[in-house]
Order: C-alpha cells, then structure tokens, then sequence
C-alpha cells in the first residue's frame, strides 16, 4: 500500500538542513518560490515573501526555513519539491532529498526462492510503501525482463530456460530500491515437494531445520476451533511464523495456531514459515475451507510467500556508519576454575580492532549485573548501518543452540539465569538495524547438565549479516596456552594474524579455522566452527562513511569520549620542595594505571619516593603489585619507553582494577617518603588527592538498568588523556610479542594447556 509522503514526514534535522542549503542568493529560496508559484496552490504572495526575508533580522532566523514551513502548511509533497529543485538545478538538495526519498521506499514483501516442477506456475511477489507512483522492474539476472506498476512477476509455464536468479528493482522517479535476490529452481516431481516450498540457502551448521510434522488441509463451519499445527527439529531451536494468503499472522508465532471461533474470513490457505539464525523452511500448504450458511467455498488463488529479509545492497564496495566493538574477558572467578588467557587476548585484540578504527570497549571479570548493563550500554552505540562486534572470553556453555556466556558471580552449577544468553544480544543488534554483527566467542560448548530450561530468544530476523565465530566446536572445550609471562587462547593467536585482512569476515574466520587445523596440539581437540548468513563481502576493514544524517554518529562519537575521559595529570608540590607528577593511563576499560613520578627535589634530600594509598573499598588493588618501579612488576601489559631525568629516580606504578563498581569519586593519598642528606631516618608527607569518575566508571554498570534502557552515556574505547604528558609514551603490545606456536617449540607446550570448561 502506497502512501502520499509530504514535507511533513521529514524530520526536523533534514528541513533545517535543506533550509540552510537554500539560504543563498544565487540559488536559493527566492529562486524556488518563483518555481513552485507556477501551481497555483503553492503561490506566494509578496506578503509571504517579505516574511521571509525578515528573517534574516534575527539572529537565529532563516528565510529558507520560513519559506519551508509556508510549503508544510500547504501539505507539499515531496515529490514536488523535488522536481522544483531539479528546475532552479539545486544539485545539493536534490541528493539530500533524493537520499530522503529512496529511504522512504520499503520492501516490505521480499520474493522467495521456489523450486517447482517443469509446465508449472511460479509468481514472484515483491510489494513496496512509499511515495506515490512506485513501479517495479524484475531483472532475471543482468537482463530486464518486465516493468509497470504490477508487483507481480508470474511465470507459466515453468521451463528450463526460467531457471536462476531473480530481483525487483523498485523505482519512484531517479530513486530507487532493490529487493533480495530470488531463486527459481527446475525440481523432479516428488510426492513430498510442493511448488514454491523453499529452504534458505544460508550458510551454517548441517544440522538445519528439519519440519517433521505438516499443517492438514481441513473443512470446518463457522464457530468451530480451528487448529493447526508445523512441528519441527532445529538448532539453534526454531522458531515459527504463520502466514494467512500470504499475509503474515503478527500473533501467531508458535507450533500451534488455534483460532477459537472461525468465520469465513479465515478460509483460505495457510502456511507456517520455521527459521532459525542459519536457515528457514516452509510447511506444505493447508487450505482451510470454511462453510458459511450458504454453503459457498470459493477457490484459494495461489500467492508467493513472502521472506522477511532486508534487500542487499548490490555496490561491490562496503561502508560502516561507525564500527563498535564489545570485548568481555572473565579471568577471576569466584566459584569456578581461574582463568588465564582472557586478559591478554582481550587485549591484544583491542589493540588490532583500534588499528581499524573500532571504537572499543575491553572491559575485565564482570559479574552478571555489570555484563547485563554493559550489554545494554553496548547497545545503544548501535545504529543504521553500525558493523557491531562482540568478544567474550571467559567460562561458557551451549545448551539447546544458544550459547551462554558465564559471568565470574555464577554459581558452581549456575542456570541460564545466572548466565548472559548471545542469542538475546543478537535480537536487541537487529532492532538496531546494523550493517553487520560479528560474535567471536572464545569459550567452551559443552552442554550444562545442571540446565534444563530451553530458552526462547527474542524473534531473529533474516537479515543476512551476521556471523559467529566459536573457538571450538559443539560439545568441546576451548584451551589455553601458558608460557612463563604470558597466557594466550589459541583462538586469539590464530585469529590475531588475520584479522586486519581485506577480506570478507567469513573468508578471514575460514583462514583462521585453516591454521588452526594445523596446530599439532590442539588438532582433533579444538576447531574453530564458522556460522554465518553474511550474503555481502562485508569485511571488518572496510571504511567509515557516516550517512547523511549524521547526528547519531556525532552523539556517539561524543558520548564515547565523556565515558572514557582519563584524569589529567596532577603536578603535586610537598612542603619539602618535592614536585611530584601523577599520571594516568588505560590499560583496559575498566582498569587504569597510575604512576608517579619525582620531578624535582631539594639537593639536600638524598632519596625519596612516592606512594599511592588508602584506595576506595570499591576497586580491587593487589597491594602486593602496587607502587612497583616497573609495568611488568605491576601486572600490566602496557609498555612504556621511560625518558627520566635521572635513572635513580624511577616512577612507580600501581594497577586499579574494577573501576566499573566504583560508586564515588575516586580518592587517595600520595605518601611521599624521603631522607635528608646524612640522615638515616625517613620522614613522610601526604596529601589526598580526588581523581573524578574515570573511565567506564560514569557509567554506574553496577546499578541495574531498565528493559528499555537509555542513556546520556555510553561505552568506547579507553584512551589516554590528551591532557596527561604520560600519553605520548605508551605503546601497544607488538603483534608479535608472544609467538607461542613456532612448530619447532610445539613440544615445549605439551601437558600445558587449559580449557574454559563450565
């Protein structure tokens, strides 16, 4: 059904800025009014045009957004104004508006894939909204078959010469839009294969989906109960959405459909389409005759059943609006075996994600609250076109197809209520529209006997973009490798060679998969098991190109800076004539690193040093590691070239872990000890110094946050304070710091390897 789109329906943002577009002189609104006068409806008066130009008066006015409201009220469509820019040749506004318009078309019948036998009839639906006037051209590959207003494309009889691929192109003027593509398949006839019953044809685990039992064709009289029923065998789990005359059923989304009290309304046919993330299926046809008191049943007219997918793009060039990544690493449980690798892997990969140009939130042993609220956050970063991507490395499990993620809270035989289920996230990504969603989930599969709840995500959409990456396989366990310093997962030292490749996500992840083959250790205990419905070459190098509307990419481009502001450094001068400096940097989201450093002091102070204490309650210092002379006798994995005046007064650094439970400001003491020349015994000042909320700490993940959850805040990537001197000289971890699998040292790991289990 078609609509009569106006001026109206245009947002504020895009009048204002069509306003300003049209706020010159030369080409401009006076230009326009001259134009759109020649329909009577939208003539100006001199009036009318004298308003307008007062406008320029004031100091926020604008003539050209006078002007606009003058043709609103007027209920102008946009279609002419389009044609009337086109006349005064406002290139500028045309590709605005054009922009606008194409974004009104929406398909909202996509034409499925059949397979049918030769001499039958095939029909391709493709149905559309927007402006008035919308044709529709089917291509059969490269070639036009047909154009004009009918959104139907029917073949009869079916040939082989009808065999291949399908698209609509939906036009409203020099805008248009582009269905998904359809396949049309020659089938031998067969008692259990019907005409215009498709399988998806995306890519995925071999189990599919399996329809094992068919709604029944049945005669009912008005005020029976109608009962259906499409049972079927999937994993992940299935799920179901009837369709009446091809017309989809919002309501009826389970196995059994039941309508209390028939009339003659729902006579007709029905079937039931079952889908899971990786594939879908359609039931046979039931048809449903309904005997009214005239006894009439009027024939069922055979219609294509409609796919619920978004039209792909046929550009062979990709662009992001912006790209977000989710790193979750859960080392420290407290009632399950600790973990290693998480931190370094969490790491290293944010490191690589930076480098193309992912905004990134690494965040370290999160409980079930601050992983429900950091989810959330991560959420509302997403948008229109967003390639959204989310790593969790930790303790996990797989049970009926949805796979788990354990937070460090759970108990030893925790439930999926205790867990965070990554099939929920993927709902909550598609209703955010992104252009891609990526889950690379470096944790065990194995089943969880202590669960017996079969969970029922939220409707997943086909929306072709999306992939998973699981470090292991169904049923298996993902390992750990440990070396004197440092522990790394074996997914993570795979993927970290190819990840920053020009390649489609899949084709990437597949090389991955290769290498990983290859490792003598792990071979025949951990592969890497790719499932993806990505239809696009979408790689995870491709471009930012923000879209026209750009206040979503600026709203986030800021709230990713307010949430992770470091403290700027702190220039400390004691009653002795010691300066100290107080630096400040991120080694992960939630976790940052202070030093301090002697800048100056007394020539009759032989030696002196300055400590960091009384640290809030609510992060979690290892006292045994703070106030250190190095990063590495601190535990932390950032580096630092050291430019002192003096190699006798080093820095010392001290670690802060868990910032996101910090519930205040954050406040401690710097102790300076020092002794004079001569003088044996030390003397001690100290201040108290308030560092603010740093990092991830504004965001409060401790506190829990609504089903609908909105936020002035959200999460990005930590960086260092352009105000701290300590910014210019960290330096990430070089890729090849840890080169753990050289075949020649395959035997040195032997015997050493840890797995994520449950």
């Amino acid at each position: 059904m078609e609509c009569n789109f106006t001026l109206d329906n245009l947002a504020q943002e895009v009048l204002n800025r069509l306003a300003k577009m049209l706020d010159n002189s030369t080409c401009g609104w006076r230009q326009l009014a001259q134009v759109v006068s020649e329909d009577p409806k939208f003539r100006c008066s001199e009036r009318d045009v004298t308003n307008c130009s007062l406008q320029v008066l004031n100091a926020t006015g604008s003539p050209g957004r006078s002007f606009l409201a003058l043709l609103v009220d007027r209920s102008c469509s946009l279609l002419f104004l389009l044609q009337c820019l086109r006349k005064i040749d406002h290139q500028e506004a045309v590709q605005l508006l054009t922009a606008k318009a194409t974004e009104q078309i929406r398909v909202t019948v996509q034409p499925s894939s059949q397979r049918a036998t030769l001499g039958s009839r095939v029909v391709l639906a493709c149905r559309a909204t927007g402006p008035p006037g919308l044709s529709y051209q089917w291509f059969k590959g490269k070639e036009e078959i047909s154009t004009g207003r009918t959104p139907e494309l029917v073949v009869c009889p079916l040939g082989p010469e009808h065999q291949g691929s399908y698209i609509c192109r939906v036009n409203h003027g020099d805008t248009y839009v582009f269905s998904q593509w359809a396949q049309v398949r020659l089938v031998r006839s067969s008692p259990g294969l019907s005409a215009g019953c498709s399988s998806g044809v995306f890519s995925g685990s071999s189990s599919g989906v399996r329809i094992i039992y068919q709604p029944q064709s049945q005669a009912a009289s008005e005020g029976d109960v109608l009962l259906l029923e499409c049972t079927a065998v999937a994993n992940p789990p299935a799920q179901y959405q009837w369709y009446h005359n091809s017309a989809p059923m919002p309501q009826h989304k389970i196995r059994l459909l039941k309508i209390p009290c028939v009339t003659t309304a729902h006579r007709g046919q029905y079937r039931c389409k079952v889908f899971n993330l990786f594939h879908e299926m359609w039931s046979d046809p039931a048809t449903v005759s309904i005997e009214s008191e005239e006894g009439d049943s009027p024939k069922i007219s055979e219609e294509v059943h409609p796919q619920m997918t978004n039209p792909p793009t046929l550009s062979n060039q990709f662009y992001a609006t912006d790209k977000v990544a989710l790193l979750i690493g859960n080392l420290n449980y407290q009632y399950r075996s600790q973990l290693c690798a998480p931190r370094a892997d969490v790491h290293e990969l944010s490191n690589l994600l930076r480098q193309m140009d992912f905004k990134v939130v690494s965040l370290l042993d999160l409980n079930w609250q601050e992983m429900h609220s950091a989810v959330t956050e991560f959420l509302l970063l997403l948008g229109q076109g967003v390639y959204g991507l989310l790593y969790f490395a930790g303790h996990g499990y797989e049970n009926y197809g949805n796979s788990f993620m354990v937070p460090i809270d759970a108990p030893a035989s925790c439930t999926s209520e205790y867990c965070i289920c990554v099939q929920n996230i993927l709902t909550r990504m598609q209703e955010k529209e992104t252009g891609l969603n990526v889950f690379l989930l470096d944790m065990c599969r194995k089943r969880n006997p202590n669960d017996e709840v079969m969970v029922q995500p939220g409707l997943l959409k086909v929306t072709a973009n999306t992939v998973f990456g699981y470090a292991t396989c169904v049923d298996a366990e993902a390992y750990e490798v440990k070396t004197e310093n440092v522990s790394n997962g074996i997914f993570i030292s795979f993927l970290k060679r190819r990840i920053c490749q020009d390649e489609k996500v899949t084709v990437m992840l597949d090389k991955v998969a290769e290498d990983m083959g290859r490792f003598e250790i792990t071979r025949g205990r951990q592969a890497l098991e790719l499932r993806s419905n990505l239809s696009e070459r979408r790689s995870l190098t491709d471009l930012i190109q923000t879209s026209d509307c750009s206040a979503a990419s600026s709203a986030r481009n800021l709230q990713w800076a307010v949430a992770h502001v470091l403290p700027k450094s702190h220039f400390i001068h004691f009653d002795c004539g010691v300066k100290v400096q107080l630096g400040f940097a991120a080694e992960f989201s939630n976790i940052m690193v202070i030093y301090t450093r002697i800048l100056d002091k007394p020539k009759e102070i032989a030696s002196c040093s300055a400590q960091l204490t009384d640290f809030p309650e609510d992060v979690d210092i290892d006292v045994k590691k703070s106030n250190q002379e190095t990063l590495v006798e601190a535990g932390s994995l950032l580096q630092i070239k050291e430019q002192l005046p003096s190699p006798e007064l080093p820095s010392l650094y001290t670690r802060i872990c868990s910032l996101q439970r910090l519930k205040r400001e954050l406040t401690f003491t710097v102790c300076l000890r020092y002794a004079y020349v001569n003088l044996e015994e030390e003397v001690e000042e100290s201040q108290t110094v308030t560092a603010g909320k740093p990092l991830v700490s504004k965001l409060n993940l401790h506190q829990p946050r609504p089903s609908s959850a909105s936020s002035s805040l959200s999460l990005d990537s930590c960086t260092i304070s352009e105000g701290s001197s300590f910014s210019e000289e960290f330096a990430p971890l070089a890729s090849n710091a840890w080169s753990l699998f050289a075949t020649s040292n395959a035997d040195k790991y032997r015997g050493k390897m840890n797995y994520h289990s449950n």
